[in-house]
C-alpha cells in the first residue's frame, strides 16, 4: 500500500498492524522523522519517504496494490490532474485507490461556520490567516495558509482522466474528528457542526480501480 500525504504516519501504521506492507509519503521532514521513529520502535512493516507528491517519481520507482489518502489532504494541492496521474503511476493494473476526505461543502464556510465565504468550485486560491492549529486552536502560532476547494466532480474527472473507474462513493453527515470550530459530539464516534446536525455533508469517500 502507498499512503499519500501520510503526515506522521499513524494511519499508515494502523494499516501495517492489519497486515499491509505500507509506504507513506509526506513533504514534512519533521513528520517523516517522527513516523520513522515510531515505526522503528514498534517494529512495524512501514517505510516513509519525505517528498512532495508531485515529485514522487524522483524518489520512488515501484507499483502498489492499493493507493490510499485521507482527511484534509487534497485541499493543499492546486492541480488534481497531476495528483491523479501520480495515483495512476503507482497503482498496478487492477489496483484499488481509496480516499476519505472532508466534503468540499465544508470548505465553503468561514472558520466559525456562520456564513459562506468561498466557492464550492475551484476558482481561485483561498488565502486565510490562521491562529493556532487544527490540533490546538489556542496554540501560540500564526500563519498564512493557501488552499484550493475541489468539487466532487473535479475529483472524479481527474481520476477518470487518468485511467481509473469509480466503483463507489459515499457521503456522511458527520466528521470522525473534532477538528473544526463549534463542533458537538453525537455521543458515539462522530461530530457535527452545532446547529447543522445531520444537515451538512461533512465527509465523503471514493473507491476507484485502475483499468
Amino acid at each position: 500500500m502507498l499512503h499519500l500525504q501520510c503526515h506522521f504516519g499513524l494511519d499508515s501504521m494502523s494499516w501495517s498492524r492489519l497486515g499491509a506492507k505500507v509506504t507513506g509519503v509526506d513533504f514534512s521532514e519533521k513528520a517523516i522523522t517522527v513516523a520513522r521513529d515510531v515505526a522503528t520502535r514498534t517494529k512495524l512493516d512501514a517505510r516513509f519517504i519525505c517528498a512532495n507528491i508531485y515529485d514522487l517519481r524522483d524518489h520512488l520507482d515501484e507499483t502498489f496494490d492499493i493507493v490510499f489518502t485521507s482527511y484534509g489532504v487534497i485541499g493543499w494541492l492546486p492541480d488534481l490532474d497531476r495528483w491523479a496521474s501520480i495515483i495512476s503511476r503507482y497503482l498496478k493494473p487492477g489496483g484499488v485507490f481509496y480516499m476519505a476526505e472532508f466534503h468540499p461543502v465544508v470548505w465553503m464556510f468561514d472558520d466559525a461556520f456562520t456564513r459562506i465565504d468561498y466557492s464550492y468550485f475551484n476558482k481561485d486560491v483561498i488565502t486565510t490567516q490562521q491562529n493556532g492549529t487544527y490540533t490546538d486552536r489556542y496554540a501560540n502560532i500564526s500563519s498564512t495558509e493557501y488552499g484550493w476547494n475541489h468539487s466532487i466532480a473535479e475529483v472524479f474527472h481527474a481520476l477518470h482522466s487518468n485511467g481509473m473507474t469509480i466503483q463507489a462513493i459515499e457521503e456522511f453527515d458527520y466528521s470522525p474528528y473534532n477538528c473544526f470550530q463549534n463542533m458537538v459530539s453525537d455521543g458515539k464516534n462522530g461530530y457535527y457542526i452545532k446547529g447543522y446536525e445531520g444537515k451538512l455533508p461533512m465527509v465523503y469517500s471514493v473507491r476507484g480501480m485502475k483499468l
